[in-house]
């Protein structure tokens, strides 16, 4: 595991690493809190903070607070606290403020392991249970609540005009391959869009043929060659259905930022763009401007 190990004295920063590196961990160690809640947000593949109380510029219960917001974000993140004063207040302001666990200082190897494997059980299992409950079952993509939410997330930190875009792809004539090739044909259809969507952004299935895809930093125009992009890497795609080989087509609408936007309207601007790409013809792009009159794309 990553661990973040942090506290004001160097010398128990050394102890406590050379405690728990020799098991094989990766150690990161601070005696700023600030950066170390800066390494934390950049680093997602971090499982476990050691912090003490006594640190500076936050102190220990501030860093506990900021990390566990920082975790509802990024993924399970197992916080321990520890101080040289063990005392009931101290625990209960510690676990209010998101620590999961509590150790004196300082730990001893037996302990401070034992503690680690506890974190590293939970947050394997936190990390499973977030994949069930944010996937599709079939294509591995984000099902609808956890793209909305991630679209969320980049819409806030993207919220001006042209600072995020939505594609949202529909598979053309969806029905016809499954009566013609079978349902297991068209989850390999289904499958193979959805990989080349979850290359491009923050993609998701949304149910049955229809993905959408959020592309933060990205404006209209550049959203609308990534959309042609992938019309053209659809079109290129070949599924093997027994002896014969399925090509297929999907229909694209594309939605850019605009004043006062949200994620919802974004979506549904790019929602009829789609249907206008859809009753166009198919197998095009469509992009829609902030006052939704859509604009096929040459």
């Amino acid at each position: 595991m990553q661990i973040v190990i942090v506290d004001s004295s160097r010398v128990v920063l050394q102890i406590i690493a050379s405690l728990i590196e020799p098991r094989g961990h990766a150690v990161h160690a601070f005696t700023d809190s600030a950066e170390a809640l800066g390494f934390l947000r950049a680093t997602p593949t971090v499982r476990v903070l050691i912090t003490s109380l006594e640190v500076r510029p936050l102190c220990g219960l501030e860093l506990c607070w900021s990390a566990r917001l920082i975790a509802e974000e990024r993924g399970p993140l197992h916080v321990i606290t520890m101080s040289s004063v063990r005392n009931v207040r101290s625990l209960a302001e510690a676990l209010d403020s998101g620590a999961d666990d509590f150790i004196e200082k300082p730990p001893s190897a037996e302990e401070l392991n034992a503690r680690l494997r506890a974190a590293e059980r939970l947050t394997t299992m936190q990390e499973e249970l977030i994949r069930l409950a944010e996937t599709d079952p079939l294509t591995g993509a984000l099902n609808r609540r956890a793209f909305f939410n991630r679209a969320r997330i980049a819409a806030e930190r993207n919220s001006h005009p042209g600072g995020v875009s939505a594609i949202l792809a529909d598979i053309d004539h969806f029905k016809r391959i499954n009566d013609q090739h079978g349902h297991d044909t068209g989850d390999r259809a289904i499958t193979a869009v959805a990989d080349l969507i979850a290359g491009e952004g923050i993609g998701g299935r949304l149910g049955g043929e229809e993905f959408a895809l959020i592309l933060p930093r990205c404006c209209l125009s550049e959203a609308t060659t990534r959309a042609e992009r992938l019309r053209s890497n659809v079109q290129d795609l070949r599924i093997r259905a027994g002896d014969a080989t399925v090509t297929l087509s999907c229909s694209f609408g594309v939605s850019t930022w605009a004043d006062g936007d949200s994620v919802e309207a974004l979506i549904k601007r790019a929602d009829i763009a789609l249907y206008a790409a859809k009753s166009g013809g198919r197998n095009r792009v469509v992009a829609s401007t902030p006052d939704a009159v859509p604009i096929v794309a040459q």
